[in-house]
């Protein structure tokens, strides 16, 4: 079974970077972070995506990133899925705050249920073939436009088309350079069709 243990966040200022995420998500050894001043420029091809139970938590959170520094892209706002808002963070990550529930079923806390990490793939079908062949079982298939993949532990991992997660962030497709990301998991070492490259799980650690 394939395990993903953590995402790290390549950054121009990791003590900046690291303040903002133990106010905002406070998301332990889930999220690293570490300096890298490689070129990016425009949609970096993932967001990050924090789901929790109710929409109390979703302004929670949302307002505690806003207040750290990051910027509104999508406001929080009910939906026909459930209720959730979009920010940017200050390095420059997209981050979605969602919850399929339409009302709050107690008081808001700072609580997640599942942390995951989706891809803007520029083929779907290829990107899952590729993924499949390096261990990984498909949990959820919508034909070419989403990916849902099984149990990878403490982050979970999704495709989407390009263009539909830079929809969904509400930004435009276009991005060139790095995507000043890296996947640390149990299946060693590779770089994935579009680019985003994953190592060992003892590699990513923080600078």
């Amino acid at each position: 079974m394939a395990n993903i243990e953590s995402i790290t966040l390549e950054v121009a200022d990791p003590a900046a970077a690291q303040q903002f995420y133990a106010t905002a998500f406070g998301l332990d050894t889930r999220l690293r972070v570490r300096e890298s001043q490689a070129p990016t420029d425009g949609f970096r091809g993932f967001t990050l995506s924090l789901t929790v139970a109710q929409p109390a938590n979703v302004d929670l959170y949302l307002d505690a990133a806003l207040a750290a520094g990051a910027t509104s892209l999508k406001p929080a706002a009910k939906s026909f899925w459930g209720y959730g808002g979009v920010v940017q963070a200050p390095d420059g990550a997209i981050w979605k705050v969602a919850t399929s529930s339409k009302k709050d079923s107690g008081p808001a806390a700072k609580e997640f249920e599942s942390f995951v990490l989706l891809l803007g793939a520029a083929d779907v079908s290829a990107s899952k073939r590729f993924y499949v062949d390096h261990g990984l079982t498909v949990a959820k298939s919508f034909g070419k436009m989403y990916v849902e993949f099984g149990e990878t532990g403490p982050v979970k991992l999704a495709l989407y088309g390009r263009r539909a997660l830079a929809k969904d962030a509400g930004v435009a497709q276009e991005g060139t350079g790095s995507h000043r990301l890296a996947v640390a998991s149990s299946v060693g070492a590779f770089t994935d069709p579009d680019g985003f490259a994953w190592e060992p799980a003892q590699l990513a650690v923080n600078h």
